[in-house]
């Protein structure tokens, strides 16, 4: 299936809603969608930086609410 967005037409906000509409449905399903090897070890180190409050988790709305506040 080929799915052609008007991506030059949409805004920056409709290209993230669009973003999240997608994540959402893949959210769905997480058994569909592979992680890739690298990606446990990158979480392992984030993980870390954040026991040595070098790095801070931020909730998921509140930085989905900083993105929307920068595009508008």
């Amino acid at each position: 299936m080929e799915l052609a967005l008007p991506l030059d037409q949409m805004t920056t906000a409709e290209k993230l809603r669009a973003l999240e509409e997608i994540w959402e449905s893949l959210c769905r399903t997480p058994s569909e969608v592979p992680s890739p090897s690298w990606h446990a070890e990158v979480l392992q180190g984030r993980e870390r930086r954040v026991q040595q409050g070098s790095s801070q988790f931020v909730d998921w709305a509140e930085a989905k609410q900083r993105i929307r506040d920068l595009t508008r």
